[in-house]
């Protein structure tokens, strides 16, 4: 597996580069050998010598709105969290693995569970159905 290492060389060097090609009339292979650098590099920093400003990318749902929903819904599916937020289930299941929150049903159903509980678990269920 080839792994990249990205750095940036500094503005200064690259203009020193573009500037000693200039005066020298050197090639653009000649320049980067001279240089130690890729041809693709020196072609860059002809068109443009500054470095491209990166932005962080915008995300479709909201890491602390995922985490309210986790709150107040407990035990909704990831498809119900998905059609809430309008992604696709594995944008849910991505972020809840990234916030760190598993994803495990109560034991409601279990036979040593008691009748209220039961109860409650239910009127909570029919009280979301009843909003959707």
């Amino acid at each position: 597996m080839i792994t990249r290492c990205v750095m940036s060389y500094t503005i200064d060097f690259r203009r020193k580069v573009i500037s000693v090609r200039k005066a020298e009339g050197l090639t653009i292979r000649e320049t980067a050998k001279q240089f130690r650098i890729g041809k693709a590099s020196l072609v860059r920093w002809l068109k443009r010598p500054e470095p491209k400003n990166s932005t962080p990318r915008k995300r479709k749902l909201d890491k602390n709105a995922l985490a309210k929903d986790v709150e107040q819904y407990p035990d909704a599916y990831q498809k119900e969290r998905a059609e809430r937020f309008g992604v696709c289930k594995k944008t849910i299941w991505q972020s809840l693995k990234k916030l760190g929150l598993t994803y495990k049903k109560k034991t409601l159903f279990h036979p040593k569970t008691n009748e209220s509980d039961r109860l409650a678990h239910q009127q909570k269920r029919q009280q979301y159905e009843k909003k959707r």
